[in-house]
């Protein structure tokens, strides 16, 4: 291995210490609600950053510095989107989908709370809704293997297939033992690790190159475009990246943090720290991307790695800048990333399984031991399942997270939105809008049209179809009753 005992040995502890996480929080883990939804019982700080790390994947410290580094900060536009979406899915949705679930059923999954919600007894929502997760989140669970294995194929110097699998193997570990409070309390852990090496390596690389007035002479010097927001942009382009934004309202891993809040009133307060902790993590990401092009201009006899993939530039930086044990803390910042997310998908994909399938259509007498075995069980096989899908060495990160972005903010996203600020949605409209929005986004990825990014058509067209589609028909007595209890408990208490 090309690698110094001090990281290695850093990598070690770090991995062990989730793991224990893991086992601490299976102690807590009694039934269900507490393996998929931690018993509602999260507080602000552990909700905020539990919300920012699972939706900071590999991608965080992966594909978002590599697009800066290779395009400069024309790429941003997306970190612009990723704010302004963050801010209003906390602004709008958190609270109400809060006491919604709760009115509904006490709702644990998201097609358990659709189902609740429209009164659909034909099961017909819930299995479209848990089939569109499981293959999206597949598809985002595959991302997060691979950049987990770039991040050991890289320090470790091991093969591709060999770091695929350790680069899994301890979120599996701690996502089957622990279940929900695990994968909580880790990301809070991982959130911090996360924005320590997000805020200490951007001013350690300017200081490597002499400044700011020096790197960004030297940035200048390499292609002057790079300062440039709108270079080779068009209209359509800058829409595509501030459309991640939409993503947002339809992301399962993040709306469960939502819902298992242990109050509506925590949420005001998650609010204002996750944002803070999004904004000062996001702005790490693009300096360090950008100040990697000054870095490694002056120093082309260590650029090889990143001019072979550029989604290595926080990787080499790490690597080259800080002694090994340094090193070693800062690169399982990325090993944070990807399990903080991954853990979190897993779970999720375990749940719709669990939930939605085995109880609700197999087993609906099962034990709570049963199910939460059951559960355990769902996290292998979703995880050998994305494993294999991630088997291509030619993968990239943001190209998957991408794709499975889209998807849920399109099937998913209006249908959650509409569903907590309009009591008139019906239930054909949020069937219509489910599928519309991922027929939508797999029909426009597959054809390119217009070079728009396909979240954006997505996120309109189902838009419109659950509101023309809920016009034809009416909510029953229940559901206006439901919402309404939903709505006042909400305003009270918020």
């Amino acid at each position: 291995m090309s690698v110094s005992n001090p990281t290695l040995i850093t990598f070690v502890i770090y991995i062990a210490a989730m793991v224990l996480i893991g086992f601490m929080a299976y102690r807590s883990t009694n039934n269900l609600s507490d393996y998929i939804l931690g018993g509602r019982s999260l507080g602000s700080v552990v909700t905020a950053l539990s919300a920012g790390a699972s939706d900071m994947s590999g991608w965080l410290l992966m594909g978002l510095p590599g697009a800066i580094y290779m395009s400069g900060l024309s790429e941003s536009w997306i970190a612009i989107g990723l704010i302004v979406g963050a801010y209003l899915n906390w602004l709008f949705v958190a609270g109400r989908l809060r006491v919604q679930t709760e009115h509904n059923g006490d709702a644990l999954t998201l097609p358990d709370y659709f189902s609740s919600r429209f009164e659909d007894k034909s099961g017909l929502l819930r299995i479209i809704s848990a089939v569109v997760i499981l293959v999206f989140f597949t598809i985002y669970c595959a991302s997060g293997i691979v950049a987990g294995a770039r991040l050991f194929e890289s320090t470790f110097g091991m093969s591709y297939e060999t770091a695929l699998w350790a680069g899994a193997a301890a979120t599996i570990a701690y996502t089957f033992v622990g279940g929900f409070l695990a994968v909580s309390w880790t990301d809070t852990v991982q959130a911090t690790l996360m924005i320590f090496a997000l805020l200490l390596t951007p001013i350690i690389v300017l200081l490597a190159t002499g400044g700011v007035d020096t790197t960004f002479l030297a940035i200048e010097a390499q292609d002057a475009s790079n300062f440039d927001m709108l270079k080779n942009t068009t209209f359509i382009g800058i829409v595509s990246l501030m459309g991640w934004g939409l993503g947002y309202f339809g992301q399962p891993h993040i709306l469960a943090r939502f819902m298992a809040a242990d109050s509506v009133k925590s949420i005001a307060k998650a609010r204002r720290i996750s944002m803070a902790w999004m904004i000062l993590c996001l702005g790490g990401t693009v300096a360090v991307g950008f100040f990697g092009i000054a870095y490694f201009s002056a120093h082309p006899d260590v650029a090889g790695p990143v001019t072979e993939n550029h989604e290595r530039v926080f990787i080499e930086l790490a690597k080259i800048l800080f002694n090994p044990w340094v090193a070693g803390v800062l690169l399982s910042a990325i090993l944070a990333a990807v399990m903080s997310t991954l853990s979190c998908q897993l779970l999720v994909c375990s749940s719709a399984l669990t939930e939605d399938f085995y109880k609700t259509f197999l087993r609906k007498t099962a034990s709570q031991v049963e199910l939460v075995w059951v559960g355990r069980a769902m996290v292998l096989l979703v995880a050998l399942v994305a494993i294999a899908l991630a088997s291509n060495p030619e993968n990239r990160v943001l190209g998957l997270v991408s794709y499975a972005w889209a998807g849920f903010g399109a099937a998913f996203g209006p249908v959650v939105l509409i569903s907590v600020i309009w009591k008139d949605m019906t239930r054909n409209g949020a069937l219509a809008g489910i599928l519309v929005g991922a027929i939508t986004v797999i029909v426009w990825k597959h054809f390119e049209l217009l070079g728009l990014y396909e979240i954006i058509p997505g996120f309109i067209f189902a838009s419109l179809a659950i509101y023309l589609v809920s016009k034809l028909g009416a909510p029953t007595a229940g559901m206006l009753h439901r919402f309404a209890a939903a709505e006042a408990d909400f305003r009270l208490n918020k």
